[in-house]
């Protein structure tokens, strides 16, 4: 399924990981929010917690046709995502992000932070109230 992604930190644009990335593999970059997820401090990024209520802020990323596959891999190797692995410190999820132009909710794909972290996060992590982060 080519789903758009939603990014929240190093991938946005103007951040690090973003022209390393995403430069010259997307049709459109545009302004999303992610309902339902709180924005928690990471070491150098941030993690988004899965929690009724809150919103975080970024991008809804589509590839360009023909790069989806790479763009797809590229991302998961990032984010030292392997499927069903219990060591990943994030998950990729299908959820709805609403973009900011017209309020219509899309489904994206979403790194968000892996069980055992959000629980980690939970107890003892900084959250972020605005939702919005920048490095």
């Amino acid at each position: 399924m080519n789903l758009p992604f939603f990014v929240y930190g190093t991938l946005r644009p103007g951040e690090r990981n973003h022209d390393l990335l995403l430069r010259g593999r997307t049709l459109r970059e545009e302004p999303g929010r992610l309902r339902g997820a709180v924005l928690y401090e990471g070491p150098g990024y941030p993690y988004a917690v899965e929690e009724p209520g809150a919103v975080v802020s970024g991008e809804l990323v589509t590839a360009l046709p023909g790069t989806y596959p790479g763009l797809l891999a590229a991302l998961d190797r990032l984010e030292e995502y392997v499927p069903g692995d219990p060591r990943n410190l994030y998950e990729r999820v299908m959820r709805e992000v609403v973009r900011a132009a017209d309020g219509v909710a899309v489904r994206a794909w979403v790194y968000v932070a892996a069980p055992a972290v959000a629980t980690r996060l939970r107890a003892r992590g900084k959250p972020i109230g605005s939702g919005e982060w920048r490095g």
